[in-house]
């Protein structure tokens, strides 16, 4: 997959040294980096269409024939529960006249049939059947004429129960990429999560601007300070070195660790782990909230450089959520998150509104804000095509 390699457009090789710097010298990513349509571009060449990025949990499509469609950068696909098991990612593109399967959404199919000609695919992309078409020299639908009829499919690995693809055939796989936060969440026990509500957010601003507000506490002061500042201080907030993994934790100490854990806390937590609250990114947007008794993975469809759909899914533990209390603790997350979240798009519109005004510049990074600083060093790595 070609990427681009050439100076970076709308930024100054001073803006860039400025974001360079060590953090306690660092500036943010100047206006540009989120208001010019043509970086936004370049992102999607040099790093959404080369990342590792998650598109579905596996009890979203628990049983054989569940799929979940979406568009991905340009290309529609379709996360698909085979017959034979597997869980594949697919283009949803039909292979005659390129009108795609199925909308946007889920369901359960045992054939996937094109809505223009009647070609039908089954649930691991083979064509089965294409109407009408005696004739036609060298045509087997069966598949014997090789890959032509199957729909092309995506790369595809699970990760603690999330299906993350790549449309990057020679991306590194992703796992050993993040040894380093999968040891540091391995007692949290990820892969026991199940979605129990979704909530959606359509949102006008640039991706980076809600991935930056929810990987820092500093914000607590204002946004929440009513909310989660009386609870995790944002002085108190700490950033572990990533040693050069794609990814970022910050990790929020509860301010009184002296009650109990929370009902429903997986097992076997130490008591700063049971207590804490973790805003994580894995780069380039894949947020995940972790607590003891829940996680909210907030996932991110960038649209256009100022258009994101936002889907909030909050996931809980099911070893540890009794069925007669899991209807009651999806509720209780979701309002909770709801009510935090309504408070951020009141501080993300404001940032937007700021980063257009044509008098903004780059503004220093508070020590405070180190996931911020990591996650721009990637990004620029990325931009410039010398990443990994």
């Amino acid at each position: 997959m070609t990427i681009y390699t050439t100076p970076l457009p709308g930024m100054s090789d001073d803006e860039i040294a400025r974001v360079r710097q060590p953090l306690e010298q660092a500036f943010t990513l100047p206006p540009a980096a989120y208001t010019d349509q043509d970086i936004y571009e370049r992102e999607v060449i040099n790093i959404m269409r080369t990342s590792w990025l998650p598109l579905a949990r596996v009890d979203q499509v628990a049983k054989p024939g569940d799929y979940i469609s979406l568009d991905l950068f340009g290309q529609p696909v379709m996360v698909v529960h085979g017959k034979d098991g597997e869980i594949r990612t697919m283009s949803r593109v039909c292979l005659h006249r390129a009108a795609p399967l199925t909308e946007n959404g889920s369901g359960h199919r045992n054939l996937f049939t094109c809505p223009y000609h009647a070609w039908s695919y089954d649930t691991a992309g083979e064509l089965v059947r294409a109407p009408l078409m005696d004739g036609a020299e060298g045509f087997d639908e069966k598949g014997a004429t090789g890959k032509g009829c199957r729909l092309p499919q995506i790369r595809t690995e699970i990760w603690n129960g999330f299906i993350m693809a790549n449309l990057d055939d020679n991306a590194a796989p992703f796992a050993p990429q993040i040894e380093g936060y999968t040891e540091f969440f391995a007692p949290f026990r990820l892969d026991d999560l199940a979605v129990a509500r979704t909530l959606e957010f359509p949102s006008h601003w640039n991706w980076k601007v809600l991935v930056e507000n929810f990987m820092e506490a500093y914000h607590h002061i204002a946004t929440h300070s009513t909310t989660l500042e009386p609870v995790f201080h944002a002085r108190d907030s700490k950033i572990p070195e990533n040693n050069g993994e794609p990814w970022s934790i910050l990790d929020m100490p509860a301010a009184d660790m002296s009650g109990p854990a929370a009902e429903g806390t997986v097992p076997g937590l130490e008591e700063w782990q049971a207590h804490s609250l973790f805003a994580t990114v894995l780069f380039p947007h894949f947020l995940l909230g972790i607590q003891g008794n829940a996680t909210a993975w907030y996932q991110v469809l960038p649209e256009a450089h100022d258009r994101l759909t936002l889907r909030i899914h909050m996931c809980l533990p099911r070893s540890t959520i009794p069925a007669d209390k899991w209807e009651e603790a999806a509720d209780g997350a979701a309002e909770l998150v709801n009510v935090i979240h309504q408070e951020d798009i009141a501080a993300n519109d404001m940032v937007w509104r700021g980063l257009t005004a044509p008098l903004t510049e780059q503004g220093r990074l508070s020590p405070l804000e180190k996931s911020i600083w990591q996650m721009n060093q990637w990004w620029l790595d990325k931009m410039a095509g010398t990443g990994a």
